[in-house]
């Protein structure tokens, strides 16, 4: 695992201390000796993960981490808070201000590094995730992602799985003003309750008399469904051993009994905070991507599906030896319903014919509106004879029943010219294709208008 790691301290010899031990596990290092340094280099650089001392002049770490977190920019970049204080109210100051992790001075190396890789580690997703997003930006991505996290909003909802009273009923006392804590006392059950029920985090106790607690956390990162639930793992003094296992599993953050009340909340807080940023953006790039191939006005997919999907679907034909035909559809003089009736009336009979054309084709065939009163439907399995008679009764169907547009429910005829193609046999190509129900669609049109003409294979 690389990665590039920010070290933050005033004084040389605390900086030059923590740079020979990232460096000794391969990490790039960059420093900085305040705080104004430390946030232009997160601004101007790629950082995946600050070490940031909390007692310097001017600024302390305090500030400098709150300014990364409220800055879209830099809100991303986990930050380990490090200080000579050992008081649970600083790690809590920490954290509350966005710290993803505290440490303590001297910084004990087991915590150091699995700290660093387990951030390293959520960092590389969220990376993937904005990189994602990225590739869309010329749909307006910008937007999302210069969103700040999404508010917490509702109580979290924990799951707790511990088989000791003693245990689970402290944590259950801890918890029970601020979040929601289901109990598994037993892991199976644990485990299929996690993938059931929508979870912001699961903590996992290592007290577990006839189950490894690290086969549990192996088997949730396995799931889909919890695969990004956050992991806590509740060890006892003296399991470093098993808590860098658990690292190397993908558990997300760990707590030494005896467990303090405040850092129990902040550290949960950091995890449901972190997952409930992460889930918005995959919803956020989700939507993004269903968008870019989705005609706003009709729901039918748009042109940039179809440059893409209908390659797929040729080649599949031509490797398959199965016939594939298309037709293109212009509604006939639809410029004249814009000019006499107004665009939202052009708008109404847009929808109204995708709806129609919807109803008239199958789940496997690709209805596209291919640009203004243009569409296409391309037909898997379909023979060139076939594909005709599908657009002769789309055709009919149109002309058939009238399209009504206005509050008033005023009555529109509409007609529709259609070319249809469909595969040759031997050498052929998706443009040539296109080109030949394209032809037709004009010969349609210059004949008349309101009628199919299909060009043989």
């Amino acid at each position: 695992m690389t990665a590039r790691i920010l070290v933050v301290d005033d004084i040389p010899a605390n900086v030059k201390l923590l740079e020979v031990r990232l460096l000794a596990e391969y990490f790039e290092v960059l420093t900085a000796t305040n705080g104004a340094d430390a946030i232009e280099t997160c601004e101007n650089g790629k950082v995946d993960v600050v070490l940031l001392d909390v007692m310097m002049p001017d600024m302390d770490g305090f500030e400098v981490c709150r300014r990364l977190k409220s800055d879209p920019a830099t809100m991303h970049i986990p930050v380990v808070m490090i200080t000579a204080l050992d008081q649970v109210a600083d790690r809590v100051r920490g954290l509350e201000v966005g710290a993803d992790d505290f440490l303590t001075k001297p910084v004990n190396d087991l915590q150091l590094m699995t700290r660093v890789k387990s951030l390293v580690r959520l960092k590389m997703l969220t990376d993937e995730l904005r990189l994602r997003a990225a590739t869309t930006r010329n749909i307006g991505i910008e937007e999302l992602l210069s969103r700040r996290a999404p508010a917490e909003g509702d109580m979290p909802r924990i799951l707790l799985i511990d088989e000791r009273p003693s245990s689970y009923e402290r944590i259950q006392k801890m918890l029970r003003s601020v979040m929601e804590v289901d109990l598994a006392t037993d892991p199976q059950d644990g485990f299929f309750q996690a993938a059931d029920k929508p979870y912001d985090c699961v903590l996992v106790s290592t007290a577990l008399a006839d189950f490894d607690p690290l086969r549990l956390c192996s088997q949730l990162r396995s799931l889909d469904r919890t695969r990004f639930l956050p992991i806590v793992l509740l060890a006892d003094l003296g399991e470093d051993d098993r808590i860098i296992r658990g690292l190397e599993l993908g558990i997300n953050d760990y707590l030494v009994r005896p467990i303090e009340q405040q850092e129990l909340i902040a550290r949960l807080r950091t995890q449901v905070k972190r997952k409930r940023y992460n889930d918005h953006l995959r919803a956020s790039v989700t939507q993004t991507i269903e968008m870019a191939v989705t005609d706003g006005l009709t729901g039918l997919h748009n042109r940039r599906y179809l440059d893409s999907h209908l390659q797929t679907l040729f080649d599949r034909a031509v490797a398959r030896r199965r016939p594939l035909s298309m037709m293109i559809t212009d509604l006939d003089r639809f410029k004249s319903v814009n000019d006499t009736y107004g665009h939202d009336a052009g708008d109404e009979v847009l929808r109204e014919f995708a709806r129609r054309l919807r109803q008239n084709v199958r789940g496997i065939d690709l209805a596209c509106r291919y640009g203004g009163e243009e569409f296409v439907v391309v037909m898997p399995d379909t023979e060139g004879h076939i594909a005709a008679k599908v657009a002769e009764r789309i055709r009919a169907e149109i002309a058939r029943l009238p399209f009504a547009v206005g509050k008033d429910g005023q009555t529109l005829e509409v007609t529709i010219s259609v070319g249809v193609s469909s595969l040759k046999r031997g050498a052929d190509t998706v443009a040539d294709m296109m080109k030949r129900a394209d032809v037709a669609l004009y010969e349609a049109k210059s004949g008349g208008r309101n009628r199919v003409v299909a060009k043989a294979a």
